[in-house]
């Protein structure tokens, strides 16, 4: 195989391994993804996908990051979570990693539930601020994914236009 197509396999295999980081917290997804893109416009010497294409990329990178963290963030704050209940969902999303798809999408929940109950000793509030904090993540996370697929869809138009 020559070299542009071992270049252009690393591209897409980033690219794919970046997809599917959208929704597995222990793949830095966008980065994969715009990672991919990037090589992808510089095996053509950026002749195909222009140098503000790849900008426009980078800055929905930026987008979905910041959405991801956000929706997050407000939907505990919402609820008026604790620093411990938002300790609990990160380490209840790091668990979930090793219990399949449905830890991946409930132990955030669990997490945030168990740290705000170690904070307030309170089971409703508990249970109100887990669901507020995975309902966030959940929102943040589909905003992330449409974004990576918008960010897909522009690489690959470029590149074909």
């Amino acid at each position: 195989m020559e070299a542009n197509g071992l270049m252009w396999t690393l591209a897409i295999g980033l690219m794919l391994v970046g997809l599917a980081g959208t929704v597995l917290p222990a793949l830095p997804g966008v980065v994969l993804v715009l990672a991919g893109a990037i090589l992808g416009a510089w095996i053509d010497d950026f002749s195909k996908v222009p140098v503000w294409v790849v900008v426009v990329l980078a800055v929905l990178a930026v987008l979905a990051w910041v959405t991801e963290y956000v929706a997050t963030v407000l939907g505990a704050k919402k609820a008026g979570a604790s620093k411990l209940a938002l300790i609990g969902a990160a380490l209840g999303t790091v668990i979930g990693i090793f219990m399949g798809l449905v830890g991946v999408l409930f132990m955030p929940l669990v997490g945030a539930a168990i740290g705000q109950y170690l904070s307030v000793k309170d089971t409703r509030n508990a249970a109100k601020v887990g669901l507020a904090t995975w309902v966030g993540l959940l929102v943040g996370t589909a905003i992330k994914v449409a974004l990576v697929f918008a960010m897909l869809g522009v690489f690959w138009v470029a590149y074909f236009w």
